[in-house]
């Protein structure tokens, strides 16, 4: 398989080049490929068939090459989607959730793509399918769930659903007695909503024209959506909103907040008409979450210099954050990430040096206790219940090697009760791998972890292939959780390892701040230096690694093959963030202004400005011999937007010097998140995996 004509591959597509400059702080730079930009991205965007004419074929004769070159590899891709779906519990269900005298949960039917939310009696009885996810997607390209709340009366459920992929939801109302919708509907809805306590209305969160959540209002069931009220209008188009209700459900929270700071506003639940007040006004770079205990808010925050965060407590009406007094305090490397309150119990989750665990506090005596877990390489987390009042803490462990187990674990006994152990239907053996933990120096001396595993049965050497992924953005954590599909790269001789680079948090707060804005090529050299304590270390060898990323993620690994590229055989970029400089200097995009906190924002700032410029992977391209690369992409995409991936393809074609192959897969019906179905999903799995292990195997493992 090659990209050479004459093999079976047609000719690549040839993108034309209709030069354009843009001046700013005295530099010009010329984009070749700006005209792949639909002057009318918005309306392509909610209706992919209304994208440009000249677009459209470019992006459809891209697919055609690609699917030429991938055409030898079908029955590799099929093998691996019988093996994906071999994973997975085809008829798999959650573990239910109590609350009054029901138990809610979800499952799927064999064979369904999409999720059915259900519930029976709490003590025993006859099952409720409340939503059938199936039944909705009938006769739609692409169907997403978004939010679902039932009303706390058990007489309705809210729901969203996106059947575009471009993040604009639709809201409806289902009378739980009947299982009809009512008349009433919601859009354009970012998909969230906060029941009252009365059960007949509430809040939700109305996006703008640039898919920005910039309204919230107020519905009552049975009314039309036209005569719902305005709550809050958040008018800085950097910050975005959202609504939740409180653990006690005492209160209704309107969330303003963009990647650094927040404020938050609140009313009571049994109140919705109520106007909004304000706990603590936004201050550049700090951010606070509340819920209530009492007479008291708890708030989770990095204020006064807590960086790692802390937990303080203020009485319920206090405004500005002299009010806010120590709970639990701020310790440096030790990153609190979230807090669950219940009547009798804090429970918090902690991270410190990319090793997660849970803390919990007993309210009344301040006693505290950590749930143990057995080995560094595992991903714990908490998983919020419906109950306020209960000594029922829910939680799920994963590793590398070890499926998903849920547990419930009463908080007063310090005992665990296993509910749930993640199936794999077609056999897994944790015993039959090996997980390790790995630092790697960067070239300014930090230490930055590795997590990798791999069979037993393999002896890594310098000819080992390895899949080294990346994000490291926006303080999101990557931790070592399970995902059988990686079995199917590991299983064939892989070893799989994770760099936890800067601008993640898995070593505080502040690895999310020296992976930012100025220090964001921190995040690229602790790559580089994580490949090269791989190979060091002789887990694989130069040329034998593939580098994955997606999104920002993406970003990183264009960044790297910039840098780099005689470390990599193979790479994926899932709807790579590759045009950083022109999308960061256009305010009129979706995600532009509240990503300058992130990124910096080089139309103000010349500074900004030359540090993007020097490391925006389009802008970076040159000739050098890029490896075997797998560029994908969404129409409907309003975090990457598809003309990011296809310019930055275009024009590795036209001035890089890829010696392999290039392609660029382009879903012509999906977003960010890629297709809505759950097996649709894993065809695309199996189409990025037959890329990798063709291409790393064809360079030397057979």
């Amino acid at each position: 398989m090659t990209d050479r004509p004459g093999s079976g591959a047609i000719r690549p597509p040839l993108a034309m080049r209709r030069p354009i400059t843009d001046t700013r702080h005295g530099v010009t730079r010329t984009d070749p490929y700006a005209w792949l930009r639909d002057a009318h991205w918005r309306d392509a965007m909610v209706d992919p068939e209304r994208l440009d004419p000249a677009i459209r074929d470019y992006l459809e004769a891209e697919n055609r090459y690609a699917q030429s070159v991938m055409d030898p590899l079908e029955p590799l891709r099929q093998t691996l989607v019988t093996e994906l779906r071999g994973r997975i519990r085809e008829d798999d269900s959650s573990v239910p959730a109590p609350e009054g005298p029901w138990a809610y949960y979800s499952r799927y039917r064999e064979g369904g793509q999409h999720a059915l939310l259900c519930r029976r009696p709490r003590d025993g009885g006859d099952e409720e399918v409340l939503f059938d996810g199936d039944r909705e997607a009938e006769g739609t390209e692409y169907f997403r769930l978004g939010g679902a709340a039932h009303s706390p009366d058990h007489r309705y459920l809210a729901w969203a659903s996106d059947r575009a992929g471009a993040e604009s939801f639709s809201i409806r109302v289902r009378d739980l007695a009947t299982g009809d919708d009512l008349d009433e509907v919601i859009h354009p809805a970012r998909g969230d909503m906060a029941w009252a306590s009365d059960g007949e209305s509430f809040l939700y969160t109305v996006i703008d024209d640039e898919h920005r959540p910039r309204w919230v209002y107020r519905h009552r069931v049975g009314m039309p959506a036209e005569s719902d009220e305005l709550v809050y209008t958040e008018r800085d188009p950097g910050f975005f909103l959202g609504v939740d209700r409180t653990e006690s459900g005492r209160y209704l929270l309107i969330d303003s907040h963009d990647h650094t700071t927040s404020e938050v506003r609140w009313l009571p639940a049994d109140d919705p008409t109520a106007e909004p007040r304000l706990i603590a006004g936004r201050e550049r770079d700090v951010e606070y979450s509340v819920s209530d205990h009492g007479d008291d808010w708890f708030i989770l925050t990095n204020a006064g210099g807590a960086e790692d965060f802390c937990i303080a407590r203020a009485s319920i009406g206090a405004t500005g954050r002299d009010a806010w007094v120590p709970l639990v305090a701020h310790r440096p490397g030790r990153l609190i990430e979230g807090m669950l309150v219940f009547a009798d119990w804090l429970v918090r989750q902690e991270l410190e040096d990319a090793e997660s665990r849970i803390v919990i506090r007993e309210l009344a005596t301040g006693e505290e206790h950590v749930i143990e877990q057995p080995d560094p390489c595992i991903e714990v987390g908490v998983m919020p219940g419906l109950e306020y009042d209960t000594d029922t803490l829910r939680f799920a462990m994963s590793g590398f090697a070890r499926p998903a187990q849920v547990f419930d674990y009463d908080m007063r006994r310090r005992e665990r009760t296993l509910r749930k152990t993640q199936e794999v239907p077609s056999g897994h053996d944790p015993e039959a791998y090996v997980t390790r933990r790995l630092m790697a120096t960067a070239p300014d001396g930090e230490s930055v972890p590795i997590s990798l595993f791999h069979h037993r049965d393999v002896a890594p050497d310098a000819d080992t292939p390895l899949l080294l992924y990346g994000y490291g953005a926006y303080g999101i954590s990557e931790l070592p959780g399970f995902s059988p599909n990686r079995l199917s790269l590991v299983d064939r001789g892989f070893v799989y390892a994770i760099a936890h680079v800067r601008g993640g948090r898995e070593r505080g707060y502040r690895w999310y701040r020296e992976g930012r804005q100025a220090a964001k090529r921190n995040t690229f050299s602790d790559y580089i230096a994580c490949a090269e304590t791989l190979i060091e270390a002789g887990y694989t060898g130069a040329g034998r690694m593939a580098a994955h990323g997606g999104s920002a993620g993406g970003m990183l690994v264009g960044a790297v093959l910039n840098q780099r590229p005689e470390l990599f055989g193979a790479a994926v970029a899932d709807v790579p963030f590759v045009d950083v400089l022109n999308t960061m200097l256009d305010p009129d995009l979706p995600l532009t202004p509240p990503e300058w906190p992130e990124w910096g924002n080089p139309i103000e700032d010349p500074k900004a400005y030359a540090e993007i410029a020097a490391y925006s992977p389009y802008d970076n391209v040159a000739p050098r011999p890029y490896p075997h690369l797998l560029v994908t992409a969404g129409v409907s995409d309003p975090r990457v937007t598809y003309w990011e991936p296809a310019k930055w393809v275009a024009r590795l074609r036209s001035e890089g010097e890829p010696p392999g192959t290039v392609l660029l897969h382009t879903n012509m019906s999906a977003g960010h998140g890629g297709p809505g179905g759950r097996f649709q999903f894993l065809e695309e799995v199996a189409y990025r995996y037959a890329f990798v292990l063709y291409h790393m195997r064809s360079s030397g493992t057979g």
